[in-house]
């Protein structure tokens, strides 16, 4: 392959408008129909001084040196699709986007370049045979058209990946359509979605199965649960934001972080959405006659600590029948007809087996790593030899974005090696999280603290003792050091059952089929810490014998 253009690149992206549609009515037909469209972009992107270096289905990728390039290849692409005669299909319409941005090819690729998940948001909120522009391009080539091509501004508009709004141009090819419906994005369905300064990485499967649950007819409140800092607030906005079509009159975040009562779950939501009391209706009733008719999402935010409050969740689910909720929550709400999705850390190097670099950059820990650390320091970059210690902090993080976000954050004094050497004290190291974040975010400690405090005193205590094992363990196991004094008035069996449900201890099968109960090395140091301020240090005191049946955790 031609080498691909690096720096400042230039993309091109298309698709085809319908094409399931199409493929399901004759299948031959778009094989035939599809060989044709490939071969015309093709050509197009060649003669134009590009690079088409990937194809997605119906989808093509082509990467320009020169944004003038790409907008004339579009320019060229929508005229030759146009007069192409089509027999067996019909006319194949085609939506094309243009953006520029930071990007380094890696193996044929372009597998790290943020501007491709605006560039693919770009995309989507089009139509067939219509071209759009960021606006960096736009102000690189207006100046620049090919002869009857003009630029249509379409104004301010909101992308599904929750990023900066877009100024969006349409491209105006003298004698091919020009007038189509509005875009596709966040301003046509009310929400107060907030807008978040970075891509999401690495919850594309998560993504696409909460998109499926949320479109099952039978399924209207589903909770992500997992341990502070695992992203679950961050995935379930961008779920939200990309079903925004599918809920008509609105999608609404609620924060309950706040709150500090659970009675004001109600009146916090309420006030979110713009409900009052009026003509004598409490505000419960008013409340379900605003949501029955409407096709509605709620997103309610940081459940955990409101749990009396799950009722109101039955109540409105009871009574607006088109009403959807997306809750996070540490723990389940345990409603009847809920739906829980565990939200899982991102995925870990393997550092038995590290791959070559540029398989190394893409997985999710070191690909996230790698964009926080050059957002402080743009010159940071994965090398042979920084990649053994990336490798390492993202695994000893335990997949965490959160721990690997603060990780990156040191990045600005310490090289990799020198971090990686100070995560035996992660707590105290994970520190000056963004200002902006809420403060149980701004710390790993906080974050793990946001959790333990909401257990009971037996359950915290038995937290810290189980904490003080490696590996995995039996319920015997934590029977046999949790309680040998008897001073524990929660059965052991139960507190287990709550850290589950907590997300503070993770439950795998063994080998033998019986379950087994591992925590995350992160929550181990927290949970030590806790250990030593109770008095309870490690191997001082019958709490600890016998000791954890040690096995690898799995799951």
């Amino acid at each position: 392959m031609t080498d691909l253009p690096s720096g400042h690149v230039t993309f091109l992206f298309t698709d085809i408008e319908g094409s399931t549609r199409l493929w399901e009515r004759d299948a031959a037909a778009m094989w035939a129909a599809t060989a044709r469209h490939n071969d015309i972009l093709s050509d197009v992107i060649r003669r134009n001084r590009g690079h088409h270096f990937k194809t997605i289905g119906d989808a093509y990728l082509a990467a320009f040196a020169e944004p003038a390039d790409a907008v004339a290849a579009a320019v060229t692409a929508q005229r030759e699709l146009a007069v192409e005669p089509w027999t067996q299909t019909g006319s194949i319409r085609v939506r094309m986007a243009v953006h520029l941005g930071e990007a380094t090819p890696v193996g044929g690729d372009y597998v790290v370049a943020p501007c491709l998940n605006r560039l693919a948001r770009l995309l989507s909120v089009g139509y067939g045979a219509q071209v759009l522009l960021s606006d960096i391009v736009r102000r690189r080539v207006e100046s620049h058209l090919p002869d009857g091509v003009t630029l249509r501004d379409l104004g301010r508009h909101r992308l599904r990946d929750l990023l900066e709004p877009e100024q969006v141009a349409q491209v105006v090819v003298e004698g091919l359509p020009s007038t189509f419906p509005p875009l596709k994005s966040l301003e046509r369905h009310p929400t107060n979605l907030p807008i978040q300064p970075n891509p999401l990485v690495g919850r594309d499967a998560g993504i696409r199965e909460l998109k499926d649950l949320l479109s099952r007819e039978e399924v209207r409140l589903v909770t992500l649960t997992g341990v502070g800092g695992t992203g679950k607030t961050r995935l379930a906005l961008q779920a939200a934001a990309e079903m925004s079509e599918s809920f008509d009159d609105g999608v609404f975040l609620v924060d309950l972080a706040p709150l500090e009562q659970s009675h004001l779950v109600l009146p916090t939501i309420s006030a979110t959405i713009g409900v009052r009391e009026s003509g004598g209706s409490s505000l419960r009733d008013a409340l379900v006659d605003h949501l029955s008719p409407k096709r509605f999402l709620l997103v309610l935010d940081n459940f955990e600590h409101v749990m009396a409050a799950a009722p109101v969740v039955a109540d409105l689910l009871g009574n607006c029948e088109r009403l959807n909720i997306l809750v996070t929550s540490r723990a389940s709400l345990r409603l009847r007809g809920g739906h829980e999705y565990a939200v899982p850390p991102l995925a870990v190097p393997d550092l038995s087996r590290l791959p070559p670099l540029e398989e190394l950059a893409v997985v999710d820990t070191v690909m996230l790593f790698l964009q926080r650390s050059a957002a402080i320091r743009p010159d940071f970059a994965l090398t042979p030899d920084n990649a053994a210690s990336v490798a390492a902090i993202c695994a000893r993080l335990d997949g965490l974005p959160l721990a690997i976000e603060l990780a990156a954050a040191r990045i600005r004094m310490l090289e990799p090696a020198s971090l990686l050497g100070r995560l035996d004290r992660r707590l105290k190291l994970l520190t000056g999280g963004a200002r902006d974040l809420p403060g149980r975010q701004q710390t790993l400690r906080a974050t793990i603290a946001w959790s333990h405090d909401l257990l009971a005193a037996d359950e915290q205590a038995l937290f810290r003792r189980v904490s003080v094992f490696a590996g995995s363990g039996s319920i015997e196991a934590a029977e046999g050091v949790a309680n040998t004094t008897d001073d524990l008035e929660t059965d052991v069996l139960d507190g287990i059952q709550t850290l589950l449900d907590q997300s503070l201890l993770r439950r795998s099968v063994g080998p033998d089929g019986e379950p087994r109960f591992a925590m995350l090395e992160t929550l181990r140091e927290f949970g030590i810490e806790r250990l030593a301020e109770a008095g309870e240090p490690p191997g001082a005191g019958p709490a600890l014998v016998p000791p954890w049946t040690v096995a690898p955790a799995s799951g």
